[in-house]
């Protein structure tokens, strides 16, 4: 029990950090896919490909994941057979679903919107963590909370002007999709523990789900259509976010209570927003700084000490 008490991810200063490091590495995934995008000429219509794409940034995450599990000498078993069926679920909604809704939406959509409209994700599972956890209760604060986080997630939609306009199924749809599979699997990662270690987890997740984007992508006809230096840089970038963001994420949840950590997430947003603009020289609309300030006031409403 001790151990517990102590562990490193369970210390404040080194909860802080570790969520910091996660939540910031997360919002540069926004630019650097657009950009990974155009580096492997993969366009818009090219469905197959982006699945593709994200399918080997994952699986090798997840080899990679599992690769320091071994060297670290971690117990690779399984608590009960049948649950390798809820390791299938996990990593389908952590990750195949998960970026597959959120490869296409985000090459639909502008990187700042869809880096704002994600935080959706934040909401939905506070949501969620109150309706599945008794430890969490849904109480006035949170709702005012969720409800200015939400007022930000409409900001986007006000005016028509340029593409940072009105609602669109692929673009917007497809993150909102995302943002439901990653609320899901944050409830998900609470019960991952008793079946696995979590690390192990992690890495069975990000490489299944991987896989499982592969497949369906090379079976629609995916390719890289050129490969370039830049490009490989690019997706090695990726590689190392997802490795360090889910198995500090998946690491923090499953020992910390939900709005303890996904108070942090609200700077995925903004950074995510932020990076766009400035890598992707995409233009800022005021909408965008308005809508990043609702949720992030939202999220802290909901987080914030009595």
């Amino acid at each position: 029990m001790n151990e517990t008490k102590t562990s490193i991810f369970q210390r404040p200063a080194w909860v802080v950090t570790f969520a910091l490091t996660a939540a910031i590495a997360w919002g540069w995934a926004y630019p650097l896919i657009k950009l990974g995008f155009g580096e492997f000429g993969i366009t818009q219509e090219m469905t197959g490909s982006k699945m593709l794409f994200a399918g080997i940034r994952f699986a090798i995450s997840g080899l990679i994941v599992l690769a320091i599990a071994r060297g670290k000498g971690k117990d690779f078993g399984v608590a009960h057979p049948g649950n390798w069926w809820y390791l299938l679920v996990f990593a389908l909604l952590n990750t195949t679903l998960h970026y597959a809704c959120f490869y296409i939406g985000l090459s639909h959509s502008e990187g700042a919107r869809a880096a704002i409209l994600n935080s959706l994700g934040v909401f939905l599972l506070v949501l969620f963590a109150c309706m599945f956890f008794k430890s969490d209760k849904l109480t006035m604060q949170k709702i005012i909370g969720c409800v200015i986080g939400f007022a930000g997630i409409l900001a986007l939609n006000v005016g028509s002007g340029g593409s940072g306009g009105g609602f669109t199924l692929l673009g917007d749809g497809m993150i909102i999709l995302n943002a439901l599979c990653s609320a899901s699997a944050g409830l998900m990662t609470r019960g991952l523990r008793t079946r696995v270690d979590v690390f192990v987890g992690t890495g069975y997740s990000l490489a299944i789900g991987g896989a499982l984007l592969i497949l369906p992508g090379l079976m629609m006809g995916g390719a890289l259509p050129r490969v370039t230096v830049g490009g490989v840089a690019i997706l090695g970038l990726l590689i190392c976010i997802s490795t360090l963001g889910f198995t500090l994420y998946n690491k923090l949840l499953s020992c910390n209570p939900v709005g303890k950590v996904a108070i942090f997430n609200s700077l995925i947003p903004v950074v995510g927003a932020i990076t766009s603009c400035l890598c992707l020289a995409e233009p800022f609309y005021w909408k965008y700084l308005v809508a990043a300030v609702l949720a992030t006031v939202g999220i802290y409403i909901i987080n914030k000490g009595k």
